[in-house]
């Protein structure tokens, strides 16, 4: 038989390259349309690695919350494919790869106990008893709630509602999270917090946020959307320090980005 391998190339070497890395998130030609408001997702296509940390900035009404909802299965698309750890997203069903942080974590939590929110997730995911409860008890360990897990979640601060809804999330064990302007509710000793645990943690993650200061902190690559496009996508300090481009597309660079030429303590 006639070999169709390159003859600078052996049977040999391939078995020893690298196995190749599936996609966490691989989008193709993704368009999404409302009928009152065309193209909010453009002919858009991107990958993002496992374990990606990536921040998403852009004006309100770029199209990042609906390029999350299209993500989730929320949103059925108008065309285009996206894939999950190689599984295609079942539009209107449970994709278990993704988990989604809302804006106001008022909007996800609901149950009488914060033990029983967290409980939620995995206890509808006909997982046996003692999983479910094994991964309650991890999420709130890992989140820091155990002086919280038996009070009302709506007696919470916003910072002790946001890592509920978090830890929510975590004991559904997605590979992906996205999380939509996660420090909106916070104050700074809450925010700091997120950080924080948001450093230490190994999913991938995307996030939209207008707060860039929290992306350059948490996120190693950042994309900018403008007009349901992906128009920039690099490095957070890369990006956010190219006057040009931040002045292009409406946005403002961070402040820490900024020289600072004026003594103020003389």
């Amino acid at each position: 038989m006639t070999s169709l391998l390159p003859k600078n190339l052996s049977e040999k070497s391939i078995a020893a390259a690298p196995r190749v890395t599936v996609a966490a998130i691989a989008i193709e030609h993704l368009c999404f349309s409302y009928p009152d408001r065309q193209q909010v997702l453009d002919n858009l296509s991107l990958q993002i690695n496992p374990g990606e940390r990536v921040g998403i900035i852009g004006h309100n009404g770029c199209g990042k919350t609906t390029l999350f909802m299209t993500l989730c299965g929320a949103l059925t698309p108008t065309s285009g494919a996206v894939r999950l750890m190689d599984k295609p997203v079942v539009a209107n069903g449970f994709n278990p790869q993704i988990g989604l942080l809302f804006q106001n974590p008022n909007d996800q939590l609901f149950s009488a106990s914060v033990r029983e929110d967290i409980r939620f997730g995995p206890a509808n995911m006909d997982l046996p008893h003692h999983q479910v409860n094994e991964r309650v008890e991890a999420a709130i360990h890992m989140t820091g709630l155990q002086s919280l897990a038996d009070r009302p979640p709506h007696h919470l601060s916003g910072g002790e509602k946001q890592m509920v809804a978090i830890a929510g999330l975590l004991a559904m064990q997605p590979q992906i999270v996205l999380y939509d302007e996660p420090t909106a509710s916070l104050d700074i000793r809450s925010r700091r917090r997120l950080i924080t645990f948001m450093q230490g943690l190994e999913q991938t993650m995307v996030i939209a946020s207008h707060d860039l200061e929290f992306l350059l902190e948490v996120c190693d690559r950042t994309l900018v959307m403008y007009q349901g496009k992906i128009v920039a996508d690099g490095h957070p300090r890369e990006i956010m320090s190219n006057d040009r481009l931040m002045e292009t597309y409406d946005l403002e660079k961070p402040h820490s980005l900024i020289p600072h030429t004026i003594n103020h303590h003389k």
